[in-house]
Formats: structure tokens, sequence, C-alpha cells
């Protein structure tokens, strides 16, 4: 199993999430950015237990159904079973407003996040075990790095603004950032 593998699985809430988000049985899911980011760099900053993200972002890949409002029902959905601040996008249709092709999956759709760090998710299996997916790589998450990626490099006062915006240089001061 790997390292980041085996910080989610051993936090019970994450894990209690993960079942969650599993029942909704989506095409190409995971839940990514804060919910790993967070819960690896707490780890590595001997911070128990992980502080919660400000959202939980579950991700899938639906080329067939676009609309938001599919994307709402399964919020309100995941929601009534395990309440937590779900945010759900089918990455299908992120493109749309970043003015890109349409990405080709959801690992795909992480390559044009601002941060290596973020790019990161895990998914329930159903024998139980998790699979990560990191189309960017995971040396920068465990590295305490934290780094555009090549589409944030054509974005960097975004990418700097939302470093700054959401104070993670205080949160996590081990990371360097770039």
């Amino acid at each position: 199993m790997s390292l980041i593998a085996s910080i989610i699985a051993q936090d019970p809430v994450g894990m209690k999430q993960l079942r969650a988000a599993r029942t909704l049985a989506l095409p190409d899911w995971c839940i990514a950015a804060g919910f790993v980011r967070n819960r690896v760099w707490d780890h590595l900053h001997g911070i128990s237990p992980p502080r919660a993200p400000a959202d939980i972002d579950m991700l899938y890949y639906d080329a067939a159904d676009l609309s938001k409002e599919t994307e709402q029902a399964l919020e309100a959905c995941l929601s009534a079973l395990e309440p937590a601040p779900w945010q759900i996008r089918n990455q299908a249709r992120m493109h749309i407003w970043k003015e890109l092709p349409q990405h080709k999956s959801t690992a795909d759709s992480m390559t044009y996040w601002l941060e290596t760090v973020t790019a990161v998710g895990v998914r329930l299996e159903p024998d139980d075990s998790l699979t990560v997916i990191a189309p960017l790589g995971i040396d920068d998450l465990l590295g305490l790095r934290c780094c555009p990626t090549a589409y944030g490099r054509t974005r960097l006062h975004e990418y700097e603004a939302r470093i700054a915006s959401k104070g993670w240089r205080a949160l996590w001061p081990k990371v360097q950032f770039a």
C-alpha cells in the first residue's frame, strides 16, 4: 500500500466518506484535492487527527451527462447519506469554463489544476483497497513541495493568489512553495 493510501486508510472519518462516495457508483470517480493533500500534509507535520478540508471534492467523468443539475442532485444524495460539505463535479464538463478541449478522463482533468499537490485523488475500490490517482505524480505532495502544474505556470497570478487565500504557508510551515 502506498504511503498516501496508508495515511487515508488510517483516518476513520475519511474512510467513512469514501465508503459513502462509493455508493454512488459513478464512473471514473475519486475524492481529490484538499481531502488528500490536507491529510498527507497534516500527517507529515505530525498533526493528528487531520484537519477537515473546507469541502470534499468528489470527481467523476461522464461525457453523456454534462448537466450541473446532475451534480447538484448527487451532492444532495450524498449529503443525505453522509453529511459533509460535498462538492461533486463531472470532469467531462470542467473544460467549458477553462476554455479548453474536453478532458479525456478524471485524471486528465486534474492536469489542468493549478498545483501538483492538489492533483492527487483516491478511490475506494469494491474490495476496500484504495487506488491513488495522481496524473502528475506524488513526489511534490510527499516531499512537502507546492509547485504549479504546467497549466498553473500559465496562470501564476491565480496560483499565487490561491496559496495566499488558503493560508497554506501558515497551516503547513514545512512546505516549500515554488
